[in-house]
């Protein structure tokens, strides 16, 4: 088992930068998820740490040694891929041992370790199949015990549920959560799904144009975000944006001139700035009986999830989305009244995105 430490990190593509500068401290026995949208540099990344891409400046340490020229066979890591790369022709044991028959161990140490992971995967049962014989969430699993059985230093994970329905996908990610708490080894893990990483991290690195934007623990990342980018994209639905300004000593919404109520703190922050950003997550919004305390929107549509329900509305010339109890059944052009929950709102500089604290 090992950290990872990476240094100055640079990746270049001839004259295009992926990764510009980047630097980041992963513990021994930690999950971390990088998140971000298409294009971030997340799986560059990734493919760096196991050697399968080089490093165009900077360095790379596994434990304390540092791996920048080493091979990727030789940086004892482990990575499950998206498309499972299991061999067509070979049984569900022997995809899992071929590696350690490569490396010439002991057969009965082969056997000890392939059937050990078969039984924390559940797939005992299948050891004498081939991939075909097999579903996507068994090919899945096929593959992790594939990694498991080498014993590595770190497990890397690039978007390893993109090809599985939502219900596999939520099934093997609690499985693949529960497998790092047995194991108690590093693993990083790459996906574009928000949910994936609050569900699963220890810890959260959210990328943008390869520059990491916040890393923290999915708690910290949700509640207090580093700026306007991390807010939009962590959350389903995403937090609601609205400009706002402090006009005639009281809180206006730019672009519609309307009043907003916000609690004691953030009215003072947005008093200091002049305008801002105001972010709202959908959950934080409550119907309210006292207009004063509220603001009043026409309800543009509805949608029931059962566990709750979702408004939308426009404010301000905004398009936004309030989610509320289930019980509250508005109907499309019903005019309803909103609050926002103290201490649940968010102020982002408007030239900058980051946070006004």
């Amino acid at each position: 088992m090992a950290s990872i430490s990476i240094r100055n990190l640079v990746k270049r593509y001839g004259n295009y930068t992926v990764i510009p500068d980047l630097n980041l401290e992963i513990a021994d026995h930690e999950f971390v998820v990088f998140v971000g949208p298409s294009g971030c540099g997340k799986s560059t990344l990734l493919r760096i740490i196991a050697g399968l891409e080089p490093i165009s400046s900077g360095d790379l340490y596994i434990g304390d040694k540092r791996v920048n020229g080493v091979q990727a066979a030789q940086r004892d890591i482990a990575m499950v891929f998206q498309d499972y790369a299991l061999y067509p022709h070979m049984r569900v044991y022997d995809n899992m041992s071929f590696a350690l028959e490569l490396r010439g161990t002991p057969k009965a140490e082969i056997d000890a370790r392939v059937k050990r992971a078969a039984a924390l995967l559940h797939i005992e049962p299948y050891l004498d199949r081939k991939p075909k014989e097999l579903s996507g969430g068994q090919r899945q699993r096929v593959a992790m015990g594939r990694a498991i059985v080498r014993n590595p230093k770190a497990f890397l994970f690039d978007e390893p549920l993109s090809n599985l329905d939502a219900k596999l996908r939520g099934q093997v990610r609690a499985e693949i959560k529960a497998l790092s708490q047995e194991l108690k080894t590093t693993m990083v893990f790459v996906t574009h799904d928000q949910i994936e990483a609050m569900t699963m991290a220890d810890r959260i690195v959210v990328l943008q144009s390869g520059t990491i934007q916040q890393y923290d623990t999915p708690e910290t990342v949700y509640e207090r975000p580093a700026n306007q980018f991390v807010a939009g994209f962590i959350g389903s639905p995403a937090m609601n944006f609205f400009p706002v300004e402090w006009r005639d000593e009281r809180p206006i919404l730019s672009q519609g001139a309307t009043m907003v109520p916000l609690d004691g703190e953030t009215a003072t922050r947005l008093r200091q700035a002049g305008s801002a950003v105001l972010g709202i997550r959908p959950e934080h919004f409550a119907v309210a009986a006292d207009a004063a305390d509220a603001v009043a929107i026409n309800v543009k549509l509805v949608e029931p999830l059962g566990s709750d329900t979702l408004i939308h509305f426009d404010l301000a010339g905004v398009s936004a989305i309030a989610r509320v109890d289930p019980s509250l059944r508005p109907k499309v052009g019903d005019r309803i009244t909103l609050r926002s929950q103290p201490g649940k709102t968010h102020l982002f500089d408007a030239s900058n995105g980051q946070v006004l604290r």
